[in-house]
């Protein structure tokens, strides 16, 4: 029998991910719709964006923190095309996007003296193995895999190289320690459910004084360019934004900001995507033919929580068997308005994508597990 009771908001997408709870096309009533970014209105929005954002995050005061194009991707390549090359680079890639960042540093910024230390979907590579006389660069949580770092204590206070952390899908879920990390990267469109095509780029001291002092061996696009004359641009980092942002999306960004001011701030934030994690927790525990890709709790996401099928019969048929069953789980849940977007990255490993940030809420994480019974049913039977 089809259980009784439906997820109230069906969207668990990684990407963008859902609106805050009670979010309407009224809360964007107040943009500074068909205004320069420039005029002092939209200046003033896009310092609230950065303002607000580091007083929930606790961001070191002598950090800096800019809104930058292209998402979360144009936020971690401006840092690598505009750091990288002062010195070794070690890559760490356990999953999609690490992958993809040590390709760029392999292939198009050709960097003579680079390291990529890798693992496999579900695992993380030896963080001991990383030479903090080299420059770091690592994802913080793998969006892809379902596996985060435990934590930065791997990362030494006096390190020469930077550490340079793709963090989108961690910060606002995740207890992200800022003065461990010289380059830190977001977007709005994961934890708070903002919309896509802007990040946001902070960076500490030791970042900025790199940059005032590095000068690219390579030609540096108009988007990448952090500095003039070999000083920092400043105003990127109170809200003159290199190019045009989407006054709209400032004004999503900002309603979800204050949201999680209204919750309780960062704590209320971890907390709910930790309770979320946790529901999808006790089903695991209590399903025999699913399992976390994450091979071990401590590096389990709380965010993009991956999983796999680990039914013997299943993973017995050939691969294009199992995704065609698994598409057909997908869809099922998709035409009963069930849940929206939860198959597995295009690279990643074949299983189901469940999205637990913050602005998901538990009750609809409970609701959809038996519908992904059922569905389950219906596919083993076929």
């Amino acid at each position: 029998m089809k259980p009784t009771t439906k997820p109230a908001r069906p969207y668990f997408s990684s990407g963008p991910c859902a609106k805050r709870p009670g979010w309407s096309l009224a809360a964007l009533e107040g943009a500074a719709l068909a205004r320069s970014h420039r005029a002092k209105i939209g200046k003033e929005k896009l310092h609230e964006v950065i303002t607000l954002s580091k007083a929930i995050l606790g961001i070191p005061a002598d950090y800096v923190l800019g809104i930058v194009p292209a998402s979360d991707t144009g936020a971690i390549e401006m840092a690598m095309w505009s750091l990288l090359g002062a010195r070794g680079v070690d890559v760490l890639a356990w999953e999609s996007f690490g992958s993809t960042w040590a390709n760029d540093c392999k292939k198009q910024l050709k960097l003579s003296d680079l390291r990529v230390l890798d693992a496999p979907y579900g695992k993380l590579p030896d963080l001991s193995q990383t030479d903090w006389s080299r420059d770091v660069v690592f994802t913080f949580n793998g969006t892809t895999s379902g596996v985060r770092v435990p934590n930065l204590d791997w990362i030494p206070d006096g390190r020469e190289g930077l550490a340079i952390c793709d963090a989108t899908s961690a910060v606002f879920a995740m207890d992200v320690a800022f003065e461990k990390l010289d380059v830190v990267t977001w977007s709005w469109q994961k934890v708070l459910g903002g919309e896509g095509a802007h990040g946001m780029l902070a960076l500490s001291p030791r970042a900025v004084a790199r940059l005032q002092s590095y000068t690219p061996a390579w030609p540096m696009p108009k988007i990448f360019q952090l500095t003039k004359s070999g000083k920092l641009i400043d105003g990127i980092f109170v809200g003159e934004t290199i190019n045009t942002p989407s006054m709209l999306c400032v004004e999503d960004a900002l309603d979800g900001l204050k949201w999680a001011q209204s919750i309780g701030g960062l704590p209320a934030l971890m907390a709910r995507s930790n309770a979320n994690l946790a529901a999808l927790e006790a089903w695991v525990a209590r399903t025999p033919w699913v399992d976390f890709l994450a091979e071990t709790k401590d590096i389990r996401s709380n965010t993009s929580v991956c999983l796999k099928v680990v039914d013997a019969a299943f993973n017995a048929l050939p691969a294009d068997a199992q995704a065609a069953a698994l598409k057909q789980l997908t869809s099922a849940l998709e035409k009963e308005a069930i849940a929206y977007d939860i198959g597995a990255y295009r690279d990643a490993p074949l299983g189901l994508r469940i999205w637990c940030g913050a602005t998901v809420d538990t009750a609809d994480i409970e609701a959809l597990t038996p519908w992904i019974d059922l569905a389950w049913n219906e596919v083993r039977k076929a």
